[in-house]
């Protein structure tokens, strides 16, 4: 796994990693997870359980956490091209209910391996601008019981740190999403900032 680069977002937490491709007239190979390589960049990272979805061009996921056990998580696109969005849910933190948007290629697409971490305390979703598989790495499994999501369809979370660009194919997908029940049941923003279990994500300052 030989890293290129770390790049932080505009949320810093945030971070797109960046990993040689070995490539030659065969074809290509890249080292996807190397735990004593990744831990150098994610100290408390432990890989427990592993995702792959497909999903149809217009679909929009998420926007999705969860607590006991909380989940991190390290996404890539394996084919086709996504949005990955991201909303601070954590109280107290300098960028609490702001998102951002970034755009997830495919190593097919450029000549390195690209991941996005996802930490603790921030509601995560993806938005497929054509048919696509992502693959993403799970520091805990899932907990249905302890699940769930704030819509992605929200009016009220703030996108000014993201791209505007971005922002812009975001907000013309979601005027004709295909959006599950279950996310379509998630709560605006600002009913999550009330809900008592809000509490259970809360910044500390590194």
């Amino acid at each position: 796994m030989k890293i290129l680069e770390v790049k932080a977002l505009a949320i810093p937490e945030i971070k797109i990693i960046k990993n040689h491709r070995f490539s030659d007239d065969r074809g290509y190979f890249v080292e996807i997870f190397r735990e004593s390589d990744l831990i150098k960049i994610i100290p408390d990272f432990k890989l427990k359980q592993v995702n792959e979805s497909y999903s149809k061009a217009g679909v929009i996921r998420g926007l999705h956490f969860q607590w006991n056990p909380y989940q991190g998580k390290l996404v890539r696109t394996v084919r086709g091209h996504m949005l990955d969005i991201a909303v601070d849910i954590r109280l107290n933190s300098p960028t609490y209910g702001k998102g951002i948007i970034y755009d997830m290629l495919t190593s097919e697409q450029i000549d390195y391996f690209e991941s996005i971490w996802i930490p603790v305390g921030f509601a995560h979703g993806c938005v497929f601008l054509e048919e696509t598989i992502i693959e993403y790495l799970c520091t805990n499994e899932y907990s249905p019981t302890t699940e769930t999501g704030i819509s992605p369809l929200s009016p009220d979370i703030d996108w000014s740190l993201a791209d505007k660009n971005l922002v812009k194919i975001f907000q013309d997908t979601i005027k004709n999403p295909l959006v599950s029940d279950k996310d379509k049941a998630g709560v605006n923003f600002k009913d999550w900032v009330n809900d008592p279990r809000s509490s259970n994500f809360i910044y500390v300052r590194t």
